[in-house]
Order: structure tokens, then C-alpha cells, then sequence
């Protein structure tokens, strides 16, 4: 028992053993520790984005309406436009409004974003078939006749879809 590798291990060994104990119960301190600033963090993020995600969503809401193409036909028509000048008026507003809220893309979801294209995409086709149908006539109530006609035989208007993807994705949140 006097061999000197025997009492260098007897001496180490217990050292060795408490030193990996106590590395292995630091680690995993350290790791909860950090752990819980992760959650703390992306908790703090979630308190701060929510009111921006509605407010996207609040946006895209308004928009969805505001090229919804009853409202729309109501709100840009002018009694004495021609039929060529409204239809480009038309266009031209529902682009600046998909322009105005282009940024909104951040906060919401792929799949409401793909909406809010498609509804400002298929209500400028509405439009533009509702000019090809009317030709160059000198009347803009023409036109709008001719665009309610169309939006009557559908059984849902682009904006309406694109308002139930966000009504949709809104409830996941809460």
C-alpha cells in the first residue's frame, strides 16, 4: 500500500470525482439560467410585435375594404368622368393602396399576405374585364354598372376572401 501511484490516486481520485460533479451541475445551472433569458427575451419580443401584428392586420383589414369594388366604384367615381379616365383611376387607387400597405408583409403570415396579392390582383382583372366588356364608352357609370354586374355574379369578392384568411389567422394568435 505504500506503492506511490496507489496514494497519488487515493489522494486525486476523490478531487476528480467532486470536480466533475460539480462541473456537470454548473453546467447544467448555466444551461437553465440561459434557458430562461431565451423565454424571458422572446416573451418580452411577443409583448412588443403583438401590437404591431395588429396593427398589420387592422391595416390589411382596411385595405381589403378599400378595394373591395362596391366601396371602390363608390368612392372614385366623379359624375363627369369618362369611362377610359375611371378605369385607370381605379386601377391607379388600388395599386397606391396595395403600395401604402406593401410593408404590412413583415407581420403577418404567407398565407394572408398571398391573399391580399391575389385580392388586389383579381379586383384589377374585374376591373380591366368590366372595361374590355364596356369598350371606350363616354360614360364612367357605364363602367361602374358593368363592374356590379360582374361583382353580382360571383358567389364571394376577392376583398371577402382575403378578410376571412385574416379574421382566421387573427384568432390563431389569441
Amino acid at each position: 500500500m505504500n506503492d506511490p501511484v496507489i496514494l497519488v490516486l487515493v489522494a486525486v481520485l476523490p478531487s476528480i470525482v467532486v470536480f466533475l460533479t460539480a462541473f456537470f451541475l454548473l453546467k447544467q445551472v448555466l444551461a437553465g439560467q440561459a434557458g430562461q433569458r431565451s423565454m424571458d427575451v422572446r416573451k418580452e419580443d411577443h409583448k412588443h410585435l403583438l401590437p404591431l401584428r395588429l396593427q398589420a392586420y387592422e391595416r390589411l383589414t382596411l385595405f381589403s375594404e378599400r378595394i373591395n369594388p362596391g366601396a371602390l366604384v363608390l368612392r372614385v367615381h366623379k359624375g363627369s368622368m369618362g369611362s377610359r379616365t375611371f378605369h385607370g383611376t381605379l386601377v391607379a387607387t388600388i395599386r397606391e393602396e396595395y403600395e401604402h400597405n406593401v410593408t404590412q408583409q413583415v407581420y403577418v403570415g404567407d398565407k394572408v399576405w398571398s391573399k391580399v396579392k391575389q385580392a388586389k390582383e383579381e379586383t384589377i382583372r374585374l376591373v380591366n374585364l368590366s372595361y374590355e366588356q364596356t369598350g371606350d364608352t363616354p360614360s364612367g357609370t357605364e363602367l361602374s354598372r358593368r363592374i356590379f354586374e360582374n361583382v353580382s355574379k360571383l358567389s364571394h369578392t376577392p376583398s371577402q376572401e382575403c378578410l376571412v384568411a385574416i379574421k382566421e389567422e387573427v384568432r390563431r394568435l389569441f
